[in-house]
C-alpha cells in the first residue's frame, strides 16, 4: 500500500510515517517501479502497537530501543519484556494518580451540585471531612 493509504488506515500522517521510518521506528519500505514507498499491510499491527506505547507516554527513545530489540529478533525477548514491564509499572502509577485526581474532581463537582450544603471547608474533599456522629434515636416502647 502507498503511504497515503497507510496514513489513512493507521491514523498517522504521511509526514509522521516518513519520520518514523527515518529514525528507525518503522522499517524502510520497499519501493515500487516509480520509487514510491510500498508498504505491506502487516505494518499496521506494528504501528498500532507504537501508537499504544506513545499514548501511554513511552518516550521515543524507549520506543526506538524496543524497535531495535525487536529487529534484532530471537534472544532479545527478556530485554523486551523487561522494557515493557518497566513501562507498565509507570503507566499503572500514572493511572493511580489520575484516579486520585478524578476523585478530587468528583468531590469538587459534588460540592457544586448542592450549593446550599456548602461549608467553609469546601476545598477539603468530601471523603476527608469530619462528620458529626449520628444521633441516637429514642427507643420505642414495646
Amino acid at each position: 500500500m502507498k503511504i497515503g493509504e497507510l496514513a489513512k488506515r493507521s491514523g498517522l500522517t504521511a509526514h509522521t510515517i516518513r519520520y518514523y521510518e527515518t529514525i528507525g521506528l518503522l522499517p524502510q519500505a520497499s519501493r515500487d517501479r516509480s520509487r514510491q514507498r510500498d508498504y505491506d499491510a502487516s505494518i499496521l499491527t506494528w504501528i498500532a502497537f507504537l501508537r499504544r506505547l506513545k499514548t501511554t507516554g513511552m518516550p521515543i527513545r524507549g520506543m526506538l530501543r524496543y524497535a531495535r530489540l525487536r529487529e534484532a529478533g530471537h534472544g532479545t525477548e527478556p530485554e523486551r519484556r523487561a522494557l515493557l514491564e518497566a513501562h507498565r509499572d509507570r503507566v499503572r502509577a500514572q493511572v493511580a494518580e489520575l484516579q486520585a485526581c478524578l476523585l478530587a474532581l468528583d468531590d469538587k463537582i459534588a460540592g457544586y451540585a448542592a450549593p446550599h450544603e456548602r461549608t467553609d471547608d469546601d476545598d477539603v474533599p468530601i471523603h476527608e471531612r469530619r462528620r458529626e456522629p449520628a444521633r441516637a434515636r429514642p427507643a420505642r416502647a414495646r
